[in-house]
């Protein structure tokens, strides 16, 4: 988000948001809304099912963050009112952190949920109904199924990252909450990218939504990346070489597998860099102690699998470094997505080796323009550029992936279902 100090009045102003909600955005430093937030706030409030498209580190959050808590204050329900769904716990508990920002002037409750922590206790904290859920679909489920939490009542569904969800596998899980969900009920769902299984359930779930797209698959314009064509014997030294560099200040080094990213956060901490680790088998307390060192500056290299590749905003990461090259084109954008954030610029780059060709192919068509072919002094190319067929030339890459920022209504009103929510809302209101 924006955090322009000038003495313009609030850009939130013109949604009309309850007043103490405004004090917590101004305590946030924002001003002025993000592209995102000014397209698909004012159709949440007008109890319109949204479906954002806008790559990572644009703001989302507070665009479905926001409306939310802003009915909760105005119907002030007895149930819990919202349930927000992300694929990893570092981004549930990075969208909490958020809305306790922006709750913090008012009594809105919150809590977070997902697997690698003590059940017990999520069960007690859901007993008390609070006013908004955030959590991973396999918790939920679980406490949903033991019939420890009820959501029958509830009225607005949150899907962040969603994209990414299904990646992790996690659709039958989300489709059997959404069954257990009322019928009449809000819906704002939110990707970066829209693959198929994407669309279908935008297609199933969401009612005449309002269509918010500023995202396409190629990279954020705030990000200068390329590629080194290296032997996989060489890896070790170039890395060294690109962290050692005077414009590295913090990165994320990305790995293909747990184990390798282990053992490299080890070796980069033998040779006197503050790194450590982060993957999937480390427990919840070991992850978060990961992530809170790495964003307070006790390690300036985070060495980490595709759990970090989604969602984590971490501020003023100057450097993404593909290590290994990710198992999808998509990955690609997403990875990168790290750094160049909120309207900063960052350095993106990605180690490849002949048997990455076929990556190295489908992730520039899909971008839609060659990556750079980056030179290292002393490094010998691992393959031909001939073998990555004409789009791979010697080239910077094209302006193609500037952030093409549209908006569009896709029509309809839903005033029946507005009215019924309404209504639904008034009857249970405290």
């Amino acid at each position: 988000m924006s955090t322009d100090n000038t003495n313009t009045p609030n850009g939130f102003i013109q949604f009309g948001l309850h007043t103490n909600i405004m004090r917590g955005i101004q305590d946030a430093g924002f001003t002025q809304p993000r592209p995102i937030q000014q397209e698909a706030i004012a159709s949440a409030q007008e109890g319109r099912d949204v479906l954002g498209l806008a790559q990572t580190g644009t703001g989302k959050t507070a665009a479905f963050a926001l409306p939310v808590i802003d009915s909760i204050l105005r119907y002030r329900p007895r149930h819990t009112s919202a349930l927000i769904l992300a694929p990893t716990r570092e981004l549930a508990n990075q969208i909490a952190d958020e809305i306790e920002v922006f709750v913090r002037h008012t009594n809105v409750s919150f809590t977070t949920v997902y697997g690698g922590t003590s059940m017990g206790k999520q069960i007690k904290t859901v007993r008390r109904r609070p006013d908004i859920i955030v959590g991973c679909p396999g918790r939920v489920l679980d406490l949903m199924q033991q019939g420890h939490l009820d959501l029958r009542d509830l009225d607005t569904l949150v899907l962040d990252e969603a994209d990414h969800m299904f990646d992790m596998g996690f659709l039958p899980d989300i489709r059997r909450i959404v069954d257990r969900l009322p019928k009449e009920r809000q819906n704002l769902l939110f990707s970066a990218t829209m693959p198929r299984d994407i669309r279908k359930l935008a297609d199933d779930m969401l009612f005449e939504p309002h269509v918010v797209e500023l995202a396409n698959d190629a990279p954020a314009s705030t990000i200068d990346h390329g590629l080194y064509n290296i032997k996989e014997s060489s890896k070790r030294d170039l890395l060294d070489q690109l962290l050692e560099s005077d414009d590295c200040r913090t990165a994320i080094v990305f790995t293909r597998t747990k184990h390798r990213a282990k053992r490299l956060a080890r070796q980069l901490e033998n040779n006197g860099h503050r790194s450590i680790a982060l993957q999937g088998n480390m427990s919840q307390v070991a992850r978060d102690r990961a992530m809170r060192g790495f964003r307070n500056g006790e390690y300036d290299i985070l060495v980490a699998t595709d759990i970090a590749a989604r969602g984590i905003d971490v501020e003023k990461v100057s450097h993404v470094i593909n290590y290994d090259v990710p198992n999808t084109p998509h990955a690609y954008t997403h990875r990168i997505g790290r750094t160049g954030r909120a309207e900063t610029e960052g350095k993106a780059y990605t180690f490849v080796t002949g048997s990455d060709i076929g990556w190295l192919r489908a992730t520039e068509r899909m971008i839609g323009s060659p990556i750079e072919r980056l030179q290292a002094d002393g490094f010998a190319p691992d393959f031909s550029e001939a073998d990555t067929s004409a789009r791979g030339g010697n080239r910077r890459s094209s302006g193609n992936h500037r952030n093409g920022g549209r908006g569009r209504n896709s029509g309809g009103t839903r005033k029946h279902r507005r009215k019924t929510q309404d209504s639904r809302r008034s009857q249970r209101s405290r």
